[in-house]
């Protein structure tokens, strides 16, 4: 994947502390737009069984009607921006389900939905690196943690509460410092795993930082004190808010390293093949489900996608049938059993002895550039026209 656009568009996310005011008038714009949305996405259901179409058009005609009702006269009380931010939220989400992209839009629930709030330049100032809210009068109290790119204008502002408590707002802006970079002749394959995070075709290994082990004792302590406390009450609130802080520096953690790991594979490789796996399933396996939840395979490969959009690489995901531990990186010779206690084996034709990980991102690599030769995409098919995917019709490339 290249970078088809000068300019990329990033997201700079900040915490923020709001004061008791701007807290609860945030508490209420989020339920004002969970409330809207609910209500849209019943009208456009009952419709659909009526078999009538009904668009983001006429949803944002009843928000009128609706807000001149006695029981919703509440909506005026909070800003329209974001009430008409979700109904356009709405109809892209019934634009997915229509193209087959995704499941019939749900239902948004008080308890469990992300709260958040989306506001559009009429619904924000941005000044002198303060930032106010519509129905505020005064500036958000921003962490800066880091600054937007010089002379950056925001085009769209969102607000958000996470499960512990913590406040944060997410500036969309352009970011002019975003260009690829010089292309090098670099490729690597990277296999990965649960022993190590990471095997590269190089032979270097990375450590799998396993951050969810490490608080597993604090986590399950905190779970324990959670199902003592009574429904309902405020020692549950409060039990469930620890739950949730300590789950939230795991995954601040785990975030944080895939990031920095990402950013330094992109910018130290042209071409970047790994394992097209299908993660959904395998954490069905309830041996492995917590670990591989805790490696985030998923999680990297979608930094390593848009990373190397950004910067000019090439990512190519490699069809998940494909035998590349099972294969000799040396001689192609393929063994017929390969299981997964096995961590060192030594090819019966050639004589040659591999590690059974850097073997494995030894053949991806090798697939990898044999489909980039042959025009495949990132997400190899399961059924070209042709018949296989590019990774079935032509072996491996292999050393005379």
């Amino acid at each position: 994947m290249r970078a088809t656009t000068t300019c990329v568009k990033r997201a700079f996310k900040y915490r923020f502390y709001p004061t008791d005011a701007q807290a609860a008038e945030l508490s209420r714009t989020f339920g004002c737009v969970r409330k809207v949305y609910n209500l849209a996405l019943a009208a456009r259901t009952e419709a659909w069984a009526r078999q009538e179409r009904v668009n983001y058009n006429a949803t944002s005609a009843m928000l009128t009607a609706w807000k001149k009702t006695e029981e919703l006269v509440f909506l005026n009380e909070v800003s329209s921006v974001p009430l008409q931010q979700c109904l356009r939220h709405l109809q892209t989400a019934f634009t997915h389900f229509f193209a087959k992209r995704a499941k019939y839009p749900r239902f948004k629930s008080k308890k469990k939905s992300h709260k958040s709030a989306e506001y559009t330049t009429s619904g924000f100032r941005f000044r002198d690196g303060q930032l106010t809210l519509a129905k505020m009068s005064q500036p958000l109290d921003i962490v800066w943690s880091r600054p937007l790119p010089e002379g950056a204008k925001p085009s769209t502002v969102t607000v958000s509460q996470d499960t512990a408590g913590r406040w944060f707002v997410s500036m969309l802006c352009e970011d002019p410092g975003v260009q690829p970079l010089p292309a090098n002749g670099n490729a690597v394959g990277i296999d990965v795993g649960l022993n190590h995070l990471l095997t590269l075709s190089t032979g270097e290994k990375i450590a799998n930082p396993r951050h969810e082990r490490r608080d597993r004792a604090r986590l399950s302590l905190a779970h324990s004190r959670l199902a003592k406390k009574a429904t309902g009450s405020a020692n549950r609130a409060k039990a469930r808010r620890k739950v949730a802080k300590i789950h939230a520096r795991i995954a601040d953690r785990r975030r944080d390293h895939l990031h920095k790991l990402t950013t330094r594979l992109v910018r130290e490789n042209q071409t970047l093949v790994m394992e097209d796996l299908t993660v959904r399933n395998m954490v069905k396996n309830r041996h492995l489900a917590r670990a591989i939840s805790d490696a985030a395979w998923a999680e990297f490969r979608s930094m390593l996608e848009y990373k190397a959009a950004w910067y000019g690489r090439d990512v190519v995901a490699v069809d998940r049938f494909f035998p590349s531990s099972k294969l000799c990186s040396s001689c192609g010779t393929l063994q017929e059993k390969m299981p997964l206690n096995v961590r060192t084996w030594t090819c019966g034709s050639c004589g040659t002895t591999h590690d059974r990980d850097v073997n494995a991102a030894k053949n991806l690599l090798a697939v990898g550039l044999t489909v980039t030769a042959c025009g495949a995409g990132v997400r190899p098919q399961r059924r070209t026209p042709g018949g296989q995917s590019a990774t079935k019709q032509e072996a491996p490339r292999r050393e005379p």
